[in-house]
């Protein structure tokens, strides 16, 4: 029996390596001579640089610059390629800002292009970079400014942080840009088709959420736009309206411009990178999990993405999740032979976090029991 183990984390209770390991420990104890394949797993947001350096790296700390001026301790992966791995949040993520200061007028992402030159100084020339959740809207140019791009005024002052500035800009000047991203590869994991600009753009589908009133929405959706031409004039690219450009904020647009990124849906990067098409071949059975299963999981989400890969192989997939939400059904249309939630009964929050481990190990067990009743063997 050959099982494959890849789960996304539990939030705020449990790494992915973690639900990997307490699924593997109920696995074994209902068949210990299985043949279990762990591999945690990441969407590109948060948990994709600890699933990551979990496969094959180690984890780094830098301080760097936050979404409102502040050092923050950021977290990365250096793997053992020489690669590394930056979700953008540990930078310049929505939850670092305190909801009475969260402003993406001024917000940066200056801490992000920090990030990458830690990478760039340790010897990386091949990133994967995690967006989402973020507390900015200013196109990345302060990703842009932290590796040595200029963005002047029309009377030559280099542009203070944040997307309202934008609207100021006149001058894009990459000279002193940082002559090693020439000889990078970058990967961004995204999983959103916005546009910079517009009704779908970055300011009026995420402005709101990061604390933007109407006008301040259409004054940063200008701001973009006014981006967005400067970058056609100085790159001679077109970004306005390129799906994936607005996701965090814009981010994927600078990323695309300034490192000459490549998009990619957040799953299948991940499930790339930490090897999860050679470990799904010849296998039984695949085993996923995520901290909540509803109608969102079909947006991106890992057990959806997992799911998918095994079914393409003829390879049966369930899912074990904290809660099962309103929605959760149509996933079995996506791969999912059958979904269940780990508690053994109604539980409040708090004991749900306290006791997912051992839960997710109690509910293995059963199911592989069941399994391996439902093939003629015993346990």
């Amino acid at each position: 029996m050959i099982v494959v183990i890849a789960p996304d984390s539990f939030k705020e209770c449990a790494t992915a390596a973690e639900v990997a390991g307490a699924i593997a420990a109920g696995w074994r104890r209902a068949d210990p001579s299985a043949e279990l394949r762990l591999v945690p797993m990441a969407d590109g947001g948060e948990g994709t640089v600890a699933a990551l350096a979990a496969a094959r790296g180690r984890v780094m700390d830098t301080d760097v610059t936050g979404p409102v001026g502040e050092l923050v301790s950021a977290r990365w992966a250096l793997l053992d390629d020489g690669g590394a791995v930056i979700e953008m949040a540990e930078a310049a993520g929505l939850h670092l800002v305190p909801r009475q200061l969260r402003n993406p007028m001024t917000a940066t992402t200056r801490g992000v292009g920090e990030l990458i030159r830690a990478g760039l100084d340790a010897g990386a020339r091949r990133f994967v970079i995690g967006v989402g959740g973020s507390a900015t809207n200013d196109g990345g140019a302060g990703m842009a400014q932290a590796l040595g791009a200029s963005l002047r005024d029309a009377a030559g002052r280099e542009l203070p942080p944040g997307g309202a500035a934008l609207a100021d800009l006149a001058e894009i000047d990459l000279s002193a840009l940082d002559k090693r991203i020439a000889e990078c590869t970058v990967f961004v994991a995204c999983d959103v088709d916005n546009p910079l600009c517009g009704p779908e753009g970055a300011s009026h589908v995420y402005g709101p959420q990061k604390g933007t009133s109407p006008a301040q929405v259409a004054e940063l959706d200008a701001a973009l736009a006014r981006y967005a031409a400067a970058l056609r004039a100085a790159l001679g690219i077109d970004l306005r309206d390129t799906p994936g450009a607005g996701a965090a904020g814009g981010l994927g647009a600078g990323l695309m411009a300034f490192l000459g990124a490549r998009l990619q849906p957040g799953v299948d990067l991940v499930a790339e990178q930490v090897g999860l098409p050679k470990a799904l071949e010849g296998v039984d059975l695949v085993i996923t999990g995520e901290g909540a299963m509803d109608g969102q999981s079909l947006r991106g989400k890992v057990p959806v993405g997992v799911a998918r890969m095994a079914r393409e192989r003829g390879v049966p997939c369930i899912a074990l999740v904290g809660r099962l939400g309103v929605g959760y059904g149509a996933a079995h249309d996506l791969g999912i032979t059958a979904a269940f939630a780990i508690a053994p009964g109604p539980a409040s929050l708090e004991s749900s976090l306290a006791n997912a481990p051992n839960w997710l190990s109690d509910r293995t067990e059963a199911i592989a029991r069941t399994w391996l009743a439902a093939l003629g063997k015993r346990a």
